[in-house]
């Protein structure tokens, strides 16, 4: 029931709002001028033809080939068209977007009820609407544009990864590279949380970890050592459900426990992983393989674009990362930038100091660097004034010299108020947060056990995702 509430209520303006837009914009608009007439050369059966303006490959135009092939009939048949051709107008290929959008807030609901068993459907429905929501997706579902088809394609890649569908996962994530290119960073997320799936839910996690030291106090007890750690994987991936039969070491400082708990559950986890190296190695095959191949398109392609290379050369935009973050808190304002949120951080980084204070100051000078010398403005950004972002660099990134390097502390907060919804608390202090206050949260974590709220691992290699896909 929640997923046709959650298809029924996105169409409710996806609709109207497309509507709207092709009354407003009936002919192509801003990139639109590239993607449309390039499929429209697909619907003529001319695959030949490319425009060299074009980065992203060809598979958004072969998903709408299929999307009104399917349309065909049914217009013919009620003579809305005369001919194929017509049916590949701006208005029907950006309803493909339309009906992308739908799926992709109902992957969304699939993917939630995955990971937050917990989370009853009405609370699920309501939070896979507020991500329907989502700004920066808002704009281009009524486009046609490729970022609709790329991010269902990647979720829909996740859902199956976690559903331990890994052939399936890898074959929408080679789709996903199709649509765009730099989804092969997606693809590798995936295939690192289905390994670290497949080795924390294995009985093989009791392997004897001999090596292992840092956040067991005994050293003279290997086997209860062991069984510690495998226990305590096995709790970061029980959907943050409480285990009551689970014994948890009590800590009296989180901040220096847990930091060396995740180095013993890395080495654990490669060591686990070495051990079942050839379960895992069929399983996950088709993920090498797909690798394999983008490698060798960039080899042969001399880049990771198809055309206007020039313009989208390979760049390490390190402030992207600090926009990132930026961006992600202002999406959910209400929930970063509030004082409870505030005080929150505070009192970790005191109760933590001078270590925790030590951390921030790094991470300042780390954002500095950053912003003065991997600030790039892309010609594009430049040269349209029809982008948002053109307005907020020259308005406010760019307004002065100084003003890039007065945001850096709000950067460097909303990346502290990143982590700490990501943890529960910031520094693994053990506070304990209540996980309704985050319900519709993209970075809601929070994990209820019986000593402290434990940072979700899967979720900070989804956030080291996004840094890396955001930086480059």
């Amino acid at each position: 029931m929640g997923r046709v509430a959650v298809a029924a209520i996105v169409s409710l303006w996806v609709v109207p709002v497309s509507v709207l837009v092709n009354r407003v914009v009936p002919e192509p608009y801003m990139d639109e001028i590239f993607h449309v007439p390039q499929a429209q050369q697909y619907c003529r059966g001319d695959f030949r033809s490319w425009d060299p303006m074009i980065t992203t490959p060809p598979g958004l135009y072969y998903l709408s080939l299929a999307y009104v092939g399917i349309l065909y009939p049914g217009m013919i048949f009620t003579r809305a068209i005369s001919s194929f051709l017509d049916i590949c107008s701006p208005a029907i290929l950006r309803s493909v977007n339309g009906v992308l959008a739908v799926i992709c807030s109902v992957l969304v609901y699939e993917i939630m009820t995955l990971l937050r068993p917990r989370v009853n459907d009405r609370n699920a429905t309501a939070c896979a609407v507020v991500l329907a929501l989502y700004p920066l997706q808002w704009f281009f579902t009524f486009l046609y544009y490729t970022d609709a088809a790329s991010l269902t394609m990647v979720l829909a890649m996740y859902l199956a990864c976690l559903k331990k569908r890994y052939w399936i996962s890898a074959l929408l994530g080679a789709l996903s590279v199709i649509v765009r290119q730099t989804n092969i960073v997606w693809m590798l997320f995936a295939a690192c949380a289905g390994i670290i799936d497949v080795t924390l839910l294995s009985g093989k996690c009791h392997v004897k970890v001999a090596d292992i030291d840092g956040s067991i106090n005994d050293p003279s007890q290997p086997i209860q050592k062991n069984s510690n750690i495998s226990s305590n994987l096995r709790r970061r991936k029980n959907n943050g459900a409480v285990d009551t039969d689970e014994i948890v070491r009590p800590t009296a400082n989180i901040l220096s426990s847990e930091m060396p708990g995740l180095l013993d559950e890395i080495k654990a986890i490669l060591l686990t992983s070495w051990h079942m190296k050839w379960d895992i190695s069929v399983q996950f095959v088709p993920f090498v393989m797909i690798l394999m191949t983008f490698i060798a398109f960039i080899r042969w392609n001399g880049g990771i674009v198809l055309g206007a290379k020039d313009a989208h050369a390979v760049s390490p935009h390190f402030a992207q990362v600090m926009y990132f973050g930026l961006v992600s808190t202002l999406a959910m304002a209400p929930v970063h930038f509030s004082w409870g949120q505030a005080t929150r951080i505070f009192e970790s980084l005191w109760r933590n100091r001078p270590l925790s204070f030590l951390q921030v100051l790094l991470a300042i000078c780390a954002s500095f660097l950053s912003v003065h010398f991997f600030s790039m403005a892309h010609p594009y950004l430049l040269a349209d004034n029809r982008h948002y972002p053109f307005y907020l660099w020259r308005k406010v990134i760019n307004a002065h010299w100084s003003m890039k390097y007065l945001l850096v502390p709000l950067y460097t907060y909303s990346w502290l108020s990143i982590f700490s919804v990501l943890g529960g608390s910031f520094f693994f202090n053990g506070r304990k947060v209540s996980k309704k206050d985050l319900d519709c949260s993209l970075f809601s974590s929070y994990r209820r056990s019986s000593c402290s709220c434990s940072i979700d691992r899967v979720q900070i290699l989804h956030c080291a995702v996004l840094s890396f896909d955001a930086a480059f």
